[in-house]
């Protein structure tokens, strides 16, 4: 799932989910929009989104563009998420190349604004696809690898150190700890318990009063704790 964080007036934000709805519509990707004004309080509300995150922030009077980027690179040491600016202030764009944000752009907001977030929308995309999102895992002294996207839950063994991993290519078993597989994993994965992994992408429904999860191959898990429960329920507001 790709996470659009858009911070903007209201008006541009909205006129800017717009342009990447029709763009996104072309593609089988789960897609969450999340506008954000400029007087809300960011920093507080972006800590809950999980998963690929892609930021477009105006700038805007108060540089609060620059300010919330350096909060997400520094603060939150994400180096993974994609940022573009946005700024009517052509002339400060090699200022902030120059504080070594790893921008993936800075689109002048006057400027052919449409045609350069479209363009951008295009590589976001092509990165997304291609991000090396594999695990690596023995089996049977053989080496496998298997794409994140594929992998719907990850198990301990009964009265084993081992663990199965349950994909839609079949299941797997690794010859390591349930612990140092979830050290490789990526933050799409949650575990549910001390024994189970699932991909959140893979959610469809939690029900609370029988404290049930449901994937989209159909696997359901009862058992899940309590401590895990407030993450499972942001899983599933960050899919409607």
């Amino acid at each position: 799932m790709i996470n659009y964080i858009i911070s903007d007036e209201y008006n541009d934000a909205v006129k800017t989910k717009t342009i990447i709805e029709n763009y996104m519509m072309n593609f089988d990707i789960e897609v969450k929009y999340h506008l954000f004004s400029i007087k809300d309080n960011f920093k507080e509300k972006i800590n809950s989104i999980k998963g690929f995150k892609v930021y477009i922030l105006n700038d805007g009077l108060k540089r609060l563009g620059i300010e919330f980027s350096e909060y997400i690179r520094s603060e939150l040491d994400d180096w993974n998420s994609i940022i573009i600016l946005v700024t009517k202030h052509s002339e400060i764009k090699n200022e902030y190349i120059g504080k070594k944000l790893f921008l993936f752009d800075c689109i002048i907001k006057d400027c052919f604004y449409e045609k350069t977030l479209k363009e951008d929308l295009i590589h976001i995309k092509k990165y997304y696809d291609n991000r090396d999102n594999c695990l690596t895992f023995e089996q049977n002294r053989i080496i496998k690898k298997l794409d994140f996207r594929n992998i719907e839950m990850i198990t301990k063994e009964k009265d084993s150190k081992k663990c199965i991993i349950k994909s839609s290519l079949g299941s797997f078993y690794a010859s390591e700890t349930l612990k140092d597989v979830c050290k490789r994993l990526d933050d799409r994965f949650i575990k549910i318990n001390r024994s189970c992994i699932i991909n959140g992408d893979k959610v469809v429904e939690y029900d609370l009063n029988e404290n049930k999860i449901t994937l989209k191959n159909g696997i359901t898990s009862f058992d899940i704790s309590r401590e895990n429960k407030k993450s499972i329920c942001s899983i599933i507001s960050n899919k409607k």
